[in-house]
């Protein structure tokens, strides 16, 4: 049996997960809440959130984030392709850095504008 807290919502239910019984959820208080216990145990995700190399503008690193979120276990993976990222300024809030990152279907998008100097 495992034990989470979901965070679907900001009531914070403390959820039980039995692994044995079909990963049956319990102190839910809604159906989000056991959509979110066994999701978070057979499937979980993450939203990135990271800095990638900016070349011209007011400062050398720029926020980026996932679109959407991404299998946990390609988070370090993801995080060696940004590695490899080098931007050109200026850069807008929004802009496509990545599109469909590793295959995800999410994309790494900038999360501020950066001017160029």
């Amino acid at each position: 049996m495992k034990e989470l807290i979901c965070i679907v919502c900001p009531k914070g239910c403390h959820l039980k997960v039995d692994e044995k019984n079909d990963y049956t959820v319990t102190g839910n208080a809604c159906p989000r809440g056991a959509e979110y216990g066994k999701s978070e145990l057979l499937h979980p995700t993450r939203v990135l959130t990271s800095t990638v190399k900016v070349k011209g503008g007011l400062h050398q690193r720029l926020p980026v984030k996932t679109s959407e979120p991404i299998p946990k276990g390609l988070l370090m993976e993801a995080m060696r392709v940004l590695d490899t990222v080098q931007l050109e300024a200026p850069v807008d809030a929004g802009q496509l850095v990545i599109r469909d990152v590793l295959g995800t279907g999410a994309d790494i998008v900038a999360t501020r504008s950066m001017t160029r100097i």
